[in-house]
């Protein structure tokens, strides 16, 4: 019986695919999985039992990976689950952004009990007017599951759209319209277009790389749409350059003191995977990867663990193991086994920068003495019967 835990509510869609074989706790004590969505997870003490995370959403920002990386707990997200929730709302940024919607409404409802508000719309309609984003050009910072998705939206709405990605994946690059350019400096986004929007992953590379280098190279009246993260954005620069007409609108999912209620600044609270379908979906693929990783030890979308698939768990007896990707581990690993008179039936190991991962199927099942002599392995963080 394995026991899972909740963090934020979860989609029953995606709980409801548990066997039987799942129960779910009340505490993260004795759980062999944690589901999360929003919830902070960087104070919180982790029980030895717990073998992975599964984030419904793609961002982790919220758990601390490289401490689970040391513990041996193998961290998922759901890439693309919830890529066209987020793809609708950058192009609604965009058409925000264009016209004065949002001003327009709040001025008609201003009018409330107005007999003459036909008439009056007609003379103040004119400081709502806004253009049109078909024949404008538009720039996207990365062309993963959700760049891609408003890259083939954008075309479709007339609109010359430049990429930028310089570690797009085959798959990414397929299901690209052949219309896109694509650029090979962000230089050539920064002075080209009109529309610029932003959706790489945070790291000490992109952090603030939306600076005031960036937006000195922009054109003048251009529009920036960041649904990724915050921090890419340096916003004290770009509050100058909404101040000075450099950046004509700024569009964000994420509201903190300094952009909330600004001028020029359009803030949504952080809508971008808040539909039914988006979170229905993360939900599935969370509860997938965990099911695979439990039952069978497979990985698949870890952040800081090696994809690997040994197919279905059908050996006599399987053991996963999380270690770092130093030299010496996997010999040290078959001599204990070969000790052991255990017999290697298939292996499989794979490495993701520091940190390696091991499957070994065998033809008999390990005992205890072997697998405290795997896990005293220096190096070694944990040891998991799979079977």
């Amino acid at each position: 019986m394995f026991q899972y835990h909740c963090l934020n509510a979860i989609s029953e869609k995606g709980l409801e695919l548990f066997s039987d074989e799942y129960k779910q706790s009340e505490t993260i004590d004795n759980c062999d999985a944690i589901l999360v969505r929003s919830a902070k997870m960087h104070e919180m003490e982790l029980p030895e039992t717990v073998a992975a995370i599964a984030r419904a959403g793609a961002g982790v920002n919220n758990i601390p990976v490289k401490e689970c990386s040391e513990k041996g707990v193998v961290v998922f997200n759901t890439p693309g689950a919830n890529a066209n929730g987020v793809k609708e709302l950058v192009l609604a940024g965009m058409l925000l952004a264009s016209r004065d919607i949002v001003g327009g409404i709040e001025w008609v409802a201003q009018q409330k009990g107005c007999d003459d508000i036909g008439k009056l719309v007609e003379k103040k309609k004119k400081q709502f007017a806004g253009c049109e984003i078909s024949g404008k050009k538009l720039g996207i910072i990365g062309l993963g599951a959700i760049g891609a998705m408003v890259a083939n939206a954008a075309t479709k709405l007339g609109m010359e759209v430049f990429g930028y990605d310089p570690y797009i994946s085959i798959d990414a690059a397929w299901n690209l319209s052949r219309t896109i350019k694509h650029s090979k400096s962000l230089d050539e986004i920064y002075t080209q277009c009109d529309y610029i929007t932003v959706h790489v992953p945070l790291l000490d590379s992109t952090r603030k790389m939306i600076n005031k280098d960036a937006l000195d190279k922009m054109k003048e009246g251009v529009v920036i749409l960041n649904f990724a993260r915050d921090l890419l954005v340096d916003e004290e620069a770009l509050i100058e350059a909404l101040e000075s007409g450099k950046v004509k609108k700024y569009v964000t999912d994420f509201a903190n003191p300094t952009v909330a209620g600004r001028e020029g600044i359009l803030v949504t609270p952080h809508l971008g995977a808040s539909t039914e379908e988006s979170e229905e979906n993360c939900a599935v693929m969370a509860v997938k990867e965990i099911r695979d990783f439990l039952e069978n030890g497979n990985i698949k979308n870890s952040v800081n663990f090696p994809n690997c698939d040994m197919g279905s768990c059908v050996a006599v007896g399987r053991i996963a193991i999380t270690h770092k990707n130093i030299p010496n581990i996997i010999s040290q690993v078959t001599k204990i086994l070969g000790a052991e008179g255990l017999n290697i039936a298939d292996m499989t190991n794979k490495s993701k920068g520091e940190y390696a991962y091991t499957l070994i199927d065998l033809e008999s099942a390990a005992s205890k003495e072997a697998l405290d002599e795997l896990k005293a392995v220096e190096g070694v963080a944990k040891v998991r019967v799979v079977r």
